[in-house]
């Protein structure tokens, strides 16, 4: 007999995998200039955000899905504001590398975001420095070097704007786990869209009223309703469908789908563009570029059940109900296997590139986990 609920598992790493390859390549034929040729990613990014923050006030406000978060003055002018800045930067240049690199190669570049969360999290103080995992970010380093060096079509400025939204990426997921963890706030999908979207459309708008709206109004361009509905879509199930893969799984299998999910886009980028070519040394570069990012999830996963271990159930059930009493009350969405989110930090496993809501893992998860032991202990 076929498991339904691991039927509906693979389900949803289907849903995830095809939304988040479909976005990439959707928006790659949206900004290149030989297929729809709409070279504007300023403009292209603040449709998914306003798009997104419309949807979001829609649910919360007006359907009313989910209670919005006690949020201050305060709290929203250091923890929201900077978050969305660096939240709109990152995407921002990561649309912009398609108007110059493949997807193939945007792909490969992509293995840095570990290189580029340790040394920022290493900077701010919210991970120490170590040799083993120093190893494993000069592994994918040189993967990434030798993919580099083989790519034919090597563009310094696409390079050097993937490469910026990959740090501008990586201090917005260190600067949500310092500011938003430690003010006890707890966002899910629809409440992250609902604070940061909105903030994140005004800073795009103040790059894209000198840099695009000029060349907006000089230039002939076809402004289709349903690409860029249809696309902005894609873009806000991306969002949901992390979400579900993630509070079904764990973080293990979500990075693990990530790295099929990358394979498979290379792929089928070389296909669907055709002068996207991929040459014997990018395979050699990205193979070693993934050791050592199979490397670092490994060294991840056993540090955090090394953690679970050394921790005895009474000092957990207590410093997780410590934590629920200041976390704010989120829907979630029902799941069986959610003690690696609970263990796990934003940086490990929170996003997708082309998405990125900065989900915070529930405390409510952990303890409900933490119960969940307790009861199969008495039991046995």
């Amino acid at each position: 007999m076929i498991n339904k609920s691991l039927l509906l598992t693979y389900l949803y790493l289907l849903i995830y995998i095809t939304l988040s390859s479909g976005v990439i390549l959707y928006n790659k034929w949206v900004l290149s200039p030989k297929y729809f040729n709409f070279p504007f990613p300023i403009t292209l990014t603040m449709i998914h955000m306003g798009f997104s923050g419309a949807v979001a006030f829609f649910l919360i406000r007006v359907i009313k899905v989910v209670s919005p978060v006690k949020m201050t003055l305060g709290i929203y002018a250091t923890c929201v504001v900077p978050i969305s800045a660096f939240f709109a930067s990152s995407l921002w240049f990561g649309n912009t590398a398609y108007l110059h690199i493949s997807v193939a190669f945007i792909q490969m570049l992509k293995a840095l975001m570990p290189v580029a969360t340790f040394v920022v999290a290493v900077l701010c103080g919210t991970d120490k420095l170590r040799w083993d995992v120093f190893l494993n970010m000069l592994l994918v380093s040189v993967g990434v070097v030798v993919s580099s060096y083989g790519e034919i079509h090597f563009n310094v400025i696409g390079t050097v704007y993937q490469v910026t939204g990959i740090f501008a990426e990586a201090l917005r997921l260190v600067l949500t786990q310092v500011l938003l963890q430690k003010k006890g706030l707890t966002l899910n999908p629809i409440t992250s869209l609902y604070y940061i979207a909105p903030c994140s459309f005004v800073f795009l708008f103040i790059p894209w009223y000198f840099l695009e709206k000029p060349g907006m109004e000089v230039s002939q361009i076809q402004f289709n309703f349903w690409i860029f509905f249809s696309n902005a879509v894609c873009a806000l199930l991306l969002n949901f469908s992390i979400f579900l893969v993630i509070g079904r799984t764990g973080a293990v299998t979500v990075r693990v789908a990530g790295v099929l999910k990358d394979w498979i886009l290379i792929a089928l980028s070389t296909v669907i563009f055709p002068e996207s070519i991929i040459t014997g040394l990018n395979i050699i570069g990205y193979a070693i570029a993934l050791c050592g990012v199979v490397l670092y999830n490994y060294l991840k996963v056993k540090e955090t059940r090394g953690s679970q271990n050394s921790d005895g159930i009474p000092e957990r059930v207590s410093k997780e109900w410590k934590l629920e009493k200041k976390s704010s009350d989120v829907s979630r969405p029902d799941s069986k296997n959610v003690d690696e989110i609970g263990s796990s930090t934003i940086g490990d496993f929170g996003v997708d590139e082309e998405a990125a809501v900065p989900l915070i893992p529930s405390s409510s998860t952990r303890l409900s986990h933490i119960g969940r032991t307790l009861q199969n202990a008495r039991n046995s």
